[in-house]
């Protein structure tokens, strides 16, 4: 950002001391940057005091809590009341020059918060329309968004578009900060390996539709028995899935190791990534996985993936209207039996991303910030 001066930055998010998702992330990088550009940014979420950060941050950041740890009692609604009435009373005590609330659940609690204060609010997007859907009250929430902030930020110009005309023109595209370099390679071929890996990394939830995938690599396992499926991440739909693996016998070839923070290591040891969401803002566990030399499979369907994976380039695209689970289990009967093809669809790789260099990302984010503060010099 040219010719502008030091903020005062709020960001808002209503955990970061989670098991980590790709909101938390992007804020975690985002904040920190901004941090060590020089600017006095505070971080404040509904978590007890003094709870961690799953993603790094840095020291430069000042963490605030408004969660007592004692919520669990009242009403949803109750809470969320109590952090309204919280967030208002905070944000006056800290005065930022600016706040952005990361997802629905920060920035609408935000927006309510500071009604009629005069303090601006920017909204950060991380999903798409299909999301509401089933969840009719948010829906209607997001509705009110344009009236409760000054701008609504999205992820890509393919996100934007699929919104709404009245939300559409009060969001700005702002890309997702990441690397699509990694110093290790995946073993694609799996070479002097007993076992050969699919893998997916994820939230255990409906939207990553997880079910589809252990149904697929089920049907197939008995084709390549040399062959799991490893499904890293935590969710609520853990013991459902885990249910699922076991009425399928399947409990000695699909595993649920849970979340790590070595992430790099499980796609290095794979030889196959897939992503079988239903959709996606952005999916940067895609990009992880194509950035370590690794083919990948998705949805034709799935917004968010399906401009990452260039179909018969760096992975498949299979065929979402229809049967999902036949679609997917001939996807990866096709990359699981050709070594060959996996090992040419892994030369190709992301490519490179430059509006999602970290540093081109952190300069979008000051102009922005500038532009809805007045700061320029």
């Amino acid at each position: 950002m040219e010719d502008a001066e030091a903020l005062k930055v709020l960001f808002c998010i209503k955990s970061m001391d989670s098991l980590g998702g790709r909101a938390e992330r992007v804020l975690a990088a985002v904040a920190s940057g901004l941090a060590e550009r020089g600017h006095q940014v505070q971080l404040l979420s509904f978590d007890a005091a003094g709870a961690g950060s799953f993603y790094e941050l840095s020291p430069k950041i000042e963490r605030v809590f408004i969660g007592s740890g004692k919520d669990k009692g009242p009403s949803k609604s109750l809470r969320v009341l109590r952090h309204i009435v919280r967030l208002r009373g905070a944000i006056r005590r800290m005065n930022p020059d600016i706040s952005v609330g990361f997802m629905h659940s920060a920035y609408i609690p935000l927006g309510l918060a500071l009604v009629g204060t005069g303090y601006r609010v920017i909204a950060s997007e991380h999903i798409v329309p299909e999301h509401y859907r089933s969840r009719p009250l948010q829906a209607a929430l997001l509705q009110l968004t344009p009236f409760l902030v000054s701008i609504i930020t999205c992820v890509s110009e393919q996100v934007r578009l699929a919104f709404s005309p009245f939300l559409r023109k009060e969001m700005v595209v702002m890309p997702n900060p990441l690397s699509t370099e990694s110093k290790t390679r995946a073993d694609v071929l799996g070479e002097g390996k007993q076992r050969k890996t699919v893998l997916t990394v994820g939230r255990m939830d409906r939207q990553k539709d997880h079910q589809t995938l252990i149904e697929a690599f089920a049907r197939i396992a008995d084709e390549f028995p040399d062959w799991d499926l490893r499904i890293v991440g935590e969710g609520e739909l853990h013991r459902e899935l885990a249910a699922k693996i076991a009425a399928l016998g399947m409990e000695q070839r699909i595993f649920l190791p849970g979340v790590t923070k070595q992430i790099s290591d499980e796609y290095q040891a794979a030889q196959l990534y897939v992503q079988p969401s239903r959709y996606e803002s952005f999916g940067l566990t895609v990009v992880e996985s194509l950035s370590h030399g690794l083919p990948a499979i998705g949805f034709k369907t799935c917004l968010g993936v399906n401009e990452l994976i260039r179909d018969g380039r760096n992975g498949l695209l299979v065929d979402g209207n229809g049967d999902r689970v036949s679609a997917l289990a001939d996807g990866l009967r096709k990359l699981m039996a050709d070594t060959g093809l996996r090992l040419e669809l892994s030369k190709t790789g992301i490519g490179p991303m430059e509006e999602n260099r970290i540093d081109r990302a952190l300069d979008r984010w000051e102009d922005l910030l500038a532009d809805e503060t007045g700061a320029r010099g």
